[in-house]
């Protein structure tokens, strides 16, 4: 069984600031880009349900040449659900509440039917008077066409066009396609396993299909297949679950120091106040191991100067 939420969040925190530049370029206008921060992981009950629920991805951002900080709430959604919209609502009201800061709410809709649009508010309404009226973003995928993606120098791109809107013949011209966007961005080996192992499960061909996809690739140009025949090859050799399980595997470690940034700045913001920009980059380009040692040692600072002088001597 595929664990559709565990990859989507793997592409989105690994791939969080393309992400905001393909979908939300309203927001990566005002988005302070070295700012982020992805806060630990947001538990809500339904007691009235019984149900639990986790936020996918809450991260906190900084609006550019300002000391204001906001919230990106994005959720993924693998599969229509009745009543989602008051779920938002829900976790909205939540997290407004906690962190006493704006939140940006989206939610990502992956699933490939029912193709209707989804709601995009949640409204409370009397006769005659609206108590309340709650707006959040959607990207619903399977309204997407594909070849609007093509020339996107974006990964989201790459990896979201195998689940957007396509013919089922398009479907080995939709992989090479991605394949061929994913070859020309210069990602690192992790994040190229990442991205395919993405691309291969949602466009998992079968044999006619992937006898259209080589006719395809025998008929660009050399370059172009080169770049793709490396991922190709390299997915093959190292398998599908191999590869990822690396892929995953980087995005947990990516993870781990994000939580571990969190934390740190928490604390130092209660310490030492409010971080400027410059310290917060050099927090957060500490390994996991440094951030440990950073976390006991801080206990000791009694001011930013403690903070500053240890930084120097890492």
């Amino acid at each position: 069984m595929i664990n559709h939420d565990r990859l989507f969040k793997e592409l989105l925190s690994t791939f969080f600031p393309e992400f905001v530049a393909l979908f939300l370029p309203d927001v990566a206008t005002y988005l302070e880009p070295n700012s982020l921060i992805f806060l630990n992981q947001e538990i809500f009950t339904d007691v009235t349900a019984g149900e639990r629920y986790e936020a996918d991805l809450v991260v906190q951002g900084r609006f550019q040449n300002q000391d204001s900080l906001f919230i990106i709430h994005l959720e993924h959604q693998s599969y229509s659900e009745a009543d989602f919209n008051q779920r938002m609502f829900r976790y909205f009201a939540r997290l407004h509440e906690k962190y006493a800061l704006p939140i940006y709410p989206v939610v990502i809709f992956s699933f490939d039917a029912p193709h209707r649009p989804e709601p995009t508010s949640y409204t409370i309404d009397f006769p005659g008077w609206r108590v309340l009226e709650f707006n959040y973003r959607v990207i619903q995928l399977n309204r997407l066409n594909w070849r609007d993606f093509v020339n996107q120098p974006n990964p989201i791109a790459s990896a979201l066009m195998s689940k957007m809107q396509m013919d089922i013949q398009e479907r080995p011209t939709v992989k090479l396609v991605s394949l061929q966007l994913l070859s020309s961005l210069g990602l690192n080996p992790a994040q190229l396993q990442l991205i395919s192992g993405f691309i291969d499960i949602y466009l998992k061909l079968n044999t006619a299909e992937q006898a259209s996809f080589d006719r395809e690739l025998a008929r660009i140009e050399p370059v172009q297949q080169e770049g793709v025949m490396e991922i190709v090859t390299s997915w093959m050799e190292t398998g599908i679950q191999q590869g990822l399980q690396q892929g995953l595997q980087q995005g947990r470690q990516q993870g781990r120091q994000q939580e571990a940034v969190s934390m740190i700045f928490r604390q130092l913001n209660r310490r030492c106040g409010l971080l400027t920009s410059q310290l917060q980059e050099q927090i957060q380009k500490l390994s996991v191991e440094q951030l440990e040692v950073l976390g006991e040692e801080l206990l000791d600072f009694s001011s930013v100067d403690d903070l500053v002088m240890w930084l120097q001597n890492q």
